[in-house]
């Protein structure tokens, strides 16, 4: 199976949707497609090229703005034996050429540009929430700014629905140790991923009330062992992966939105 890296300093998602697009023309062929965007220094070129080296059959399609990292991805490229084609640099050399001008090389100005909008946006980001909330579409987050997952009653979907109205591509994905992560959640960058956690306690009532309200045994939802086992498989997968940590107990959907975007930092541009 042929595996396409979608590679940007940006969210990659131009990159996969000319991969995507390509592909259609090819009947009856297995492959796919795997977004790596943040892409921004020689350390996170180099292992691109490495886990498309160790996938076999793989090639790298990029969009990255820099020439110092369109440089180094050929060169590694051409090292390692993988094949590779700039979406990009062509498209800029051109131009400049015929508008004498230099290009600025910063990521993310088209994204930019867009926000300059911002009602347009903050339609499209809760038409995103709501297609992303509890799980659903969980194999498309690739427009996704920001990811919570978390148990059940951790708040993720009020938190979510909060930043969409701000104009933040937000999505929520359940944390049920029975049923697999997507693929797409660990596709995500780490950074970009928040993992809720609240007082047991507190869990506990919440959870009391919703099983009465919805007729639901509390000897599986809302027993004091059952919490205890998400809790601990939440921990185990926060680890794992990386992802930020997030204490939601007593905190307003406010404050959390403010703590994210503290978080991600200055490489996020504030929407509101």
């Amino acid at each position: 199976m042929l595996t396409i890296f979608a590679v940007s300093d940006g969210t990659g998602e131009t990159a996969q949707r000319m991969a995507d697009a390509a592909m259609t023309q090819f009947q009856n062929t297995m492959f796919e497609v795997v977004q790596r965007g943040d892409v921004l220094n020689e350390e996170q070129v180099r292992a691109v090229v490495q886990e498309a080296v160790t996938s076999g059959d793989a090639v790298i399609l990029h969009t990255l703005v820099s020439h110092q990292l369109r440089h180094i991805i050929l060169e590694e490229c051409r090292l390692r034996g993988v094949d590779v084609f700039d979406l990009m640099g062509p498209v800029l050399d051109r131009l400049a050429g015929h508008l004498h001008l230099t290009p600025q090389e910063k990521p993310g100005l088209l994204e930019e540009m867009e926000m300059h909008d911002p009602l347009t946006r903050q339609i499209e980001a809760v038409e995103f929430a709501f297609q992303h909330d509890d799980g659903q579409n969980a194999d498309d987050l690739s427009r996704a700014e920001v990811v919570l997952v978390g148990i059940s009653r951790s708040k993720k979907t009020p938190l979510m629905l909060y930043m969409a109205y701000r104009g933040w591509f937000a999505a929520n994905v359940p944390l049920i140790p029975e049923i697999p992560l997507p693929d797409s959640v660990l596709r995500v960058p780490s950074r970009r991923v928040f993992c809720l956690f609240t007082d047991p306690a507190r869990l506990l009532e919440l959870r009391r009330v919703r099983a009465r309200q919805q007729n639901i045994p509390e000897e599986i939802y809302a027993s004091t062992e059952q919490i205890r086992k998400e809790m601990l498989y939440a921990e185990h997968a926060c680890a794992q992966h990386g992802w930020q940590r997030l204490d939601v107990t007593g905190k307003s959907v406010e404050e959390l939105c403010q703590e994210i975007i503290t978080l991600l930092g200055p490489s996020i541009r504030r929407y509101y």
